[in-house]
Formats: structure tokens, C-alpha cells, sequence
């Protein structure tokens, strides 16, 4: 089994998770909403996962309207001043579950009384001996470095969250259309892998996203450092303009993953702007079906933009997974990292 085996499994592991995961979710609410309910998510992770974090601060904000906040692990493992979590619920998201300071974070939490929540691959993990609820993610050994299924896995659990945190009907059934949505960006595989042929002189590059796919930006850009050994930076596009667009260098590699939504316009502005002043080095990541002002890889746009994220990251990892092997790199075992990090 390697990345790209593991890359394929994604419609699969959510088929799954979508079938047996909604118990372990339904307690988890039903404790949120007893006799204090909570105001607000916290939610501890590092790497990946944090991007699957970031993605909650958006689907749970959209669905639920509740504030999420990123936790600052180094003020329980290192400065011994934990914050106070009242009024919230704190969640930890690791795919081994073996995080220190992750951990720490949710045995603060659950320390002063407040519900807590792992989400992780490893059931039997530290992490999930911390928490008082635990939604596995059921993606089976993730045997590469590179986290690829057991990413989606988070997202898709931080989905179904959401959904069930809110009454509108609508949100739970979009979920049912994720595997489908899933399998049909494995069958874009041609795009992904003709645009890593074309980049793979990349040797820096700049990456876009807004609002719910700010997240797959950020992963983006940890996947082709990770895998391609590319010097790449995920920005929000209103951050990106707020200075770092000045270290662009002329020719210089922008991609960009344009979604269909209200951030587009001003996403797709900032790109004829980059073309006409530096003549960068564009690629999109678009709709299957939508116009595209340049070369692109494509994604299945049968989803709402709320569940987005799940169907633009798919094509994703292909590129990069191609992007490295035509690179000639050990993608399975790039340098220097290991599958379990261990942060305190």
C-alpha cells in the first residue's frame, strides 16, 4: 500500500465514516447541549489536521454559527498558563493521536470541566484517552508520511459536526453526495498529472484560497513541500494582498484553487492582476465544467461551497504525488520527516 493506493481509498474511507461515525457524533452533541451549552469550539492540532481546523473555523461558523478558535498548545506544555475554556468545547484533531502537547491541551480542557472531543485515527491513542468523546476516522493504516485520506477523513467528521449542529435539513443531506463527489475527482487524474509535468521546473510557489478553501490552500502548499520539496506559502487572498504579494517574483508560480462561491470574483481579480504585472506562472484548480482562464486542474463541482474543500483537495494530492515522482523524489519517505511527530 503506498500514497497513491491510499489516495484512492478516500471515496471508501468516507462511504464509511458516513455509515458508522454518526453515533460517536450524536453522543458528542447531545453532550454539548445538556445544561451549559457551550458558546464556542476550541480545537487543538498541528500540522494537517490544523488545516482541517482551520476548515471548521468556516463549516462550523457557516452551519452552527459558533465561533472556533485555534488553541495555543505551548501555553499548557511550555508556559504552564493554560487558558480558562469556559463555555467552550475542545477538540483535539491528530491522526495518530500520540501529539503531546495536543493531548495535553484536551486533558487541560476536560481538567476544568468542559466536554471534550478527540478526532483521530487510533481509537486506542493517548489522544483519545484524554477525551471524553472519541469519532474515530475509521481510514485504516495510513501507512505514508504524507497524510492524504485520513485528511479527508478530518474534514469530512468536521462536516457532519457541523451538520448536526444546526437544524436546517439541507446541510446533512449534502453530506450523502461526498463519496460520489470524491470518486470523481480520482477520474481527473490526467489534468492533475499533464499540469505536474508542466510545473515540475517548480521550484517555489505562492498559493491561493479564501473562506472554506482557505484550508485546502494551506494543505496545498504543506503537500508540495512535503512531497515535492517546493518552498511553497498558502495565503488568504485578502492576507496575500496585505503585503506578501510584493515577494512575488516576476514568472514566479501561483496556484490557485477557484471554487465557485462569493470569493471568486475577488480571487480571479488578484490572478489578472499577478498575469498582467509579473506574467506568473498561473494554475487554477476549477470546477469540472467551469470556464478557466488558463490551465487547470479540475474537481468535481457537484458540491456546495461549504463542502468543497473534500473535492478540491482529491486532485490535489494527485498533482503533487505526480509532481514527485516526476521529480524522481521518495515520496513515500521524504527527508527528514516521519509519519508521527511529536510535539510538546
Amino acid at each position: 500500500m503506498g500514497l497513491r493506493d491510499e489516495i484512492g481509498e478516500q471515496p471508501a474511507v468516507a462511504s464509511r465514516l458516513l455509515d458508522e461515525a454518526g453515533t460517536d457524533l450524536d453522543r458528542l452533541v447531545a453532550a454539548v447541549r445538556g445544561a451549559n451549552p457551550i458558546t464556542h469550539i476550541v480545537i487543538a492540532a498541528r500540522g494537517t489536521s490544523d488545516h482541517a481546523a482551520t476548515y471548521a473555523q468556516y463549516a462550523i461558523g457557516h452551519a452552527a454559527r459558533l465561533p472556533v478558535g485555534l488553541a495555543t498548545p505551548s501555553l499548557v506544555t511550555r508556559y504552564h498558563t493554560p487558558p480558562r475554556f469556559d463555555g467552550a468545547l475542545v477538540l483535539g484533531i491528530s491522526q495518530s493521536g500520540r501529539s503531546p502537547d495536543v493531548v495535553s491541551v484536551i486533558g487541560e480542557a476536560r481538567r476544568q470541566g468542559q466536554p471534550t472531543g478527540a478526532i483521530t485515527n487510533d481509537p486506542a491513542s493517548p489522544l483519545a484517552e484524554a477525551a471524553e468523546h472519541v469519532i474515530d476516522l475509521r481510514a485504516g493504516e495510513e501507512a505514508s508520511v504524507a497524510a492524504t485520506k485520513t485528511y479527508s477523513a478530518e474534514l469530512l467528521v468536521i462536516a457532519m459536526l457541523a451538520a448536526r449542529l444546526t437544524d436546517e435539513r439541507g446541510f446533512a443531506e449534502d453530506l450523502r453526495r461526498i463519496p460520489d463527489a470524491l470518486a470523481r475527482g480520482l477520474a481527473f487524474e490526467h489534468d492533475a498529472e499533464a499540469a505536474a509535468e508542466a510545473h515540475r521546473s517548480m521550484e517555489e510557489a505562492v498559493v491561493l484560497g479564501r473562506g472554506f478553501n482557505l484550508a485546502t490552500a494551506l494543505e496545498w502548499a504543506l503537500k508540495l513541500k512535503e512531497l515535492a520539496y517546493v518552498h511553497a506559502q498558502g495565503y488568504s487572498t485578502a492576507d496575500f494582498q496585505h503585503g506578501p504579494a510584493a515577494s512575488v517574483n516576476p514568472g514566479g508560480h501561483i496556484l490557485a484553487v477557484c471554487a465557485p462561491g462569493p470569493m471568486l470574483p475577488e480571487l480571479e481579480e488578484t490572478l489578472r492582476n499577478l498575469d498582467a504585472q509579473r506574467q506568473s506562472s498561473i494554475l487554477r484548480v476549477v470546477a469540472d465544467g467551469a470556464p478557466a482562464a488558463g490551465p487547470a486542474i479540475r474537481f468535481d463541482g457537484s458540491l456546495p461551497e461549504w463542502l468543497s474543500p473534500l473535492a478540491t483537495i482529491v486532485p490535489i494530492q494527485l498533482f503533487c504525488y505526480h509532481l514527485a515522482r516526476g521529480k524522481g523524489l521518495d515520496f513515500e519517505s521524504p527527508r527528514g520527516l516521519r509519519k508521527v511527530t511529536l510535539t510538546e
